[in-house]
């Protein structure tokens, strides 16, 4: 072989080599760090959008969009008019429930339940950043965790859903059915009669319980069924039947459940736990992921960040899926064959991260309300930043009070903000927040007491609707600028000042961290930083102003 030949085909090896090594990458689970639970994702062309709860926060259900899986981007939020709905006298675990995203023809479908109010509903878009239109309501589908089932093949859609034992007379606690109707996509509304499908779950005999968030795919001329049971806690799992036709019956596969974590040791290291709430995908490589829920306790089941987002492979074995099963952990990280595609601009997602939010222009569309939307009381500014009017309202009622919050996305983190804040009175108070719900938060505030400016540190009181004061220091220079960081490690939480931008003071050191789990707290939703401003019931025309929010995390199992 002459030199030219060899000379040819080394350098067609070495591009073939430099490009399969460009086209590695890694999967970092949780894919969405922090409060991001109960995913649902759909694929159209080469773009992945993915939606998550947000239960009475507001804006309601972001919508991300990735190219790889791996990176995404929020660019808009499905409710973010009031004029769509609010959640005013709500609390923050109710609201909206399980969205689950489709598409079909030209037009972006999202399902989802408002548990106390106008229950289930179907909105609509010509583009997932929005807008998306208002809410219609879908009366007859009477349950939870709705989803849109597009056949191509026949031009029909169906909604199902999670309802009712049969006759509503339940055999036991948590016996529920999954029931479908056809649904008419250009009018928004069922079709016919509906059909009950599940009943119970894989084995009635086992009394399987909460048989939750299905969906339906198509593939290789077989009609999957899959859906969550055992609860959204440690027993979490995800199962799977099939038939050859959409109204069944399906038959629940042999090697079910699909995907739980309910078997592996308590004791393991840095464990994932109560993994389910999945939906299925096709990645860019043409292999087969799920997207699913699950949570990383610190201790037991104890975890402050919420359920959050995960990716795993999925393998179809004689035409059935598999996750990963009970008897092997998922995994922080998956090597996978193509090529990663950041978008600009995204604030990152997954593994460990530092950023700081200014407010010169916009507010980022991750940063939440409580219950709805009033722009009247705050504005931003290059030189002020974002400025809070004090409100009547407190955090520990049900209205819209002057809060502004981002997910902790860690279990070690910090988050920082420079406080620009003159007390009036004693009822007056601004800062940092650390909060679960309306009963279990800690707050780092300004305030004055006995005529002087003083920082305090306040631990809610559940069901008393008040605080305690843990400590207090007063503050040397009244009129100055403050620096409030708050920082999390596991089960503990730490509370500093700065009073001259420079040096950091101790204010009060591990302080209990448990007590902002979601398991002594309840309900579903995780943990939120929040600027926060309160006349405390007074009227006032006093305001707070926040220079920027800088958040950073750092846990162990991404070193």
């Amino acid at each position: 072989m002459s030199k030219k030949i060899l000379f040819f085909v080394s350098g067609i090896l070495s591009l073939v080599l430099a490009h399969t090594l460009s086209a590695q990458t890694t999967l970092v689970n949780p894919i969405l760090t922090g409060f991001y639970p109960d995913p649902s994702i759909v694929k159209v062309g080469a773009d992945y959008y993915l939606v998550n709860s947000t239960f009475s926060y507001f804006p309601g259900i972001p919508v991300f969009h990735s190219k790889d899986l791996k990176n995404w981007k929020q660019i808009g939020n499905v409710i973010d008019r009031p004029e769509q709905m609010d959640f005013m006298g709500e609390r923050l675990t109710r609201g909206l429930f399980a969205p689950a995203i489709s598409y079909y023809k030209g037009t972006y479908y999202v399902t989802c339940t408002d548990i106390d109010h106008d229950g289930n509903f179907v909105v609509t878009a010509k583009n997932p950043a929005g807008p998306w239109s208002n809410p219609v309501k879908i009366p007859q589908v009477r349950g939870i965790d709705p989803s849109i089932y597009f056949d191509e093949e026949t031009d029909k859609a169906y909604i199902l859903y999670n309802s009712d034992a049969p006759d509503r007379k339940p055999l036991y606690s948590g016996h529920r059915t999954i029931r479908m109707y056809e649904f008419d996509y250009t009018n928004l509304k069922v079709v016919g009669e509906e059909k009950q499908l599940v009943n119970g779950g894989v084995d009635l005999s086992k009394k399987p319980v909460w048989i939750e968030a299905p969906h339906i795919l198509k593939r290789n001329g077989w009609y999957y069924l899959y859906a969550a049971e055992g609860g959204t806690s440690v027993n979490h799992s995800e199962v799977v039947l099939r038939s050859k036709d959409v109204w069944g019956p399906y038959v629940p596969f042999e090697g079910n459940p699909i995907l739980t974590q309910r078997e592996l040791p308590a004791d393991r290291k840095y464990p994932i736990t109560s993994a389910g709430h999945a939906q299925f995908v096709e990645g860019p490589d043409g292999k087969w992921y799920s997207i699913f829920l699950a949570v990383r306790p610190y201790e037991g089941d104890f975890y402050n960040t919420g359920r959050e987002t995960f990716i795993a492979p999925l393998t179809w074995v004689n035409d059935w899926p598999m996750i990963e099963h009970g008897e092997k952990a998922i995994a922080y990280r998956y090597p996978v064959s193509y090529k990663e595609s950041k978008p600009k601009g995204a604030l990152p997602q997954s593994g460990n991260f530092t950023y700081t939010l200014t407010f010169d222009k916009e507010l980022d569309p991750s940063l939440l309300f409580m219950r709805t939307l009033d722009k009247s009381w705050y504005s931003l500014s290059k030189k002020q930043g974002l400025t809070l009017k004090l409100k009547p309202e407190t955090i520990m009622e049900l209205g819209n009070p002057a809060f502004i919050g981002k997910r902790q996305q860690h279990l070690n983190s910090t988050a920082e903000t420079e406080l620009d804040f003159t007390p009036k009175s004693e009822k007056e108070k601004a800062g940092l927040v650390i909060f679960q719900d309306e009963g279990h938060f800690y707050f780092l505030a300004k305030s004055l007491s006995q005529g002087k400016a003083v920082l305090q540190l306040y631990k809610s009181k559940p069901r008393e609707k008040d605080m305690e004061l843990l400590t207090d220091m007063p503050l040397p220079n009244p009129s100055a600028k403050t620096g409030l960081r708050i920082t999390s490690k596991g089960d503990t939480y730490s509370f500093h000042v700065s009073t001259d931008g420079k040096t950091w003071t101790l204010l009060k050191d591990n302080v209990d961290g448990k007590f902002l789990s979601t398991k002594v707290a309840g309900g579903f939703i995780g943990c939120l930083y929040g600027m926060y401003a309160t006349s405390s019931g007074e009227p006032t025309t006093n305001s707070a102003s926040f220079g920027y929010l800088k958040y950073a995390g750092d846990d162990p199992m991404y070193k």
